[in-house]
């Protein structure tokens, strides 16, 4: 798997996770998802993403360097 399709998988995770949460245990679990959500649109700007970071740390590799 690429950093891409393990970020789609993290973020997708998140989301479901935190407005299950903020739907059956307390509201402030959807100060989560804003989180989430925010990050995902700084990082359509700014083409930067922490979590995309530590998976290459972590030894994901890019699609491009996939392809090699």
């Amino acid at each position: 798997m690429t950093v891409d399709n393990v970020l789609h998988v993290i973020a997708g995770t998140f989301i479901m996770l935190s407005v299950a949460l903020g739907y059956l245990v307390n509201p402030w679990w959807f100060a989560f998802t804003f989180f989430v959500g925010a990050n995902l649109f700084q990082s359509g700007f700014t083409k930067w993403c922490l979590m995309a970071d530590i998976l290459r740390k972590l030894g994901l590799k890019d699609e491009v360097a996939c392809s090699k």
